[in-house]
């Protein structure tokens, strides 16, 4: 990577893309954060979010568009598994002199176990279980909302509105969290159906604070969900466990949050990471991290 200056990590999920700029010691000159870089949905999307990001940071170093072709950017993508969202993606034009694309479980890996072999569970919006060993990847899950992604935010959303909907009907209790969501929604249920039509996972998950918040209070819907979170997320870890994993670090907004919900032998397989995924994207920038072969 002949005249490159500067390192770009970019951390993209379902949620929020997160971008930092370093020299080529590590040093961290500006970070920044921006909206959703998950492929799936889009990779004009996801390019604008993340050169967003990029550029923001970008004026907290004192950078502007004119030294763009002198960084190498690792980009750690939620939805880059899937080979055509991967090529889509590369296929686009960028002003960078490098770039590199892996999965966001990947970064978050290197970044978890310091470069070396390793596994994490992540689960924010999403989830994604990934081990490290021997050269290769082991990854679980990971097949985006709504057919994979349990113990995800979204998951944990679309399963509160659907409990919200059966207590509208008087087959479940509606329970204090439930009102809240009747609530936002200014106890509509043809708002709610509406806006299912076109919500994101970003979108169903931001209820899931909320729920915790609610579990806190003793509130059974909320406990329930939370419970059910906590048996996917063992799901994971156990597939982990099977492919030759030890110790896992949980990772995200929801697994930072469930151990305590979790059985014994799974809270004593919990490692704590020895860096996020922004330290693993900066990482993948200082050569090719690439999930397929352009």
């Amino acid at each position: 990577m002949a005249d490159i200056r500067y390192l770009v990590g970019v951390d993209g999920g379902g949620t929020s893309c997160r971008a930092r700029i370093c020299d080529l010691d590590g040093n961290t000159l500006g970070e920044a954060k921006t909206g959703s870089a998950n492929i799936l949905l889009g990779s004009s999307v996801a390019m604008a979010s993340i050169n967003d990001a990029i550029a923001t940071a970008a004026s907290q170093a004192n950078l502007n568009n004119s030294h763009f072709r002198y960084m190498s950017v690792g980009l750690a993508l939620a939805g880059a598994e899937q080979q055509e969202a991967w090529y889509n993606f590369m296929k686009q034009p960028h002003p960078y002199g490098a770039i590199t694309l892996n999965t966001d479980a990947y970064g978050a890996c290197l970044g978890a176990w310091g470069g070396k072999d390793g596994a994490i569970l992540i689960a924010g919006t999403g989830s994604c279980g990934i081990l490290l060993k021997d050269g290769q990847q082991h990854v679980v899950g990971g097949r985006e909302f709504p057919i994979s992604d349990q113990g995800g935010g979204a998951v944990m959303g679309l399963r509160l509105i659907q409990q919200v909907l059966l207590s509208v009907d008087g087959i479940v209790e509606q329970t204090p969290l439930a009102r809240s969501v009747l609530e936002y929604f200014n106890h509509d249920i043809d708002n709610i159906v509406l806006w299912s039509k076109a919500a994101r996972p970003c979108d169903y998950g931001q209820f899931s604070p909320s729920i915790f918040a609610h579990a806190a209070q003793g509130d059974k819907l909320a406990i329930d969900m939370l419970s059910q979170t906590a048996r996917d997320i063992e799901m994971w870890m156990n597939a982990l466990v099977m492919r030759g994993a030890d110790k896992i670090c949980l990772m995200g907004s929801i697994a930072e949050r469930i151990h305590a919900w979790l059985v014994p032998p799974m809270q004593q397989r919990i490692a704590t990471p020895q860096g996020d995924a922004m330290d693993g994207a900066i990482a993948m920038a200082r050569s090719n991290h690439d999930l397929y072969k352009l």
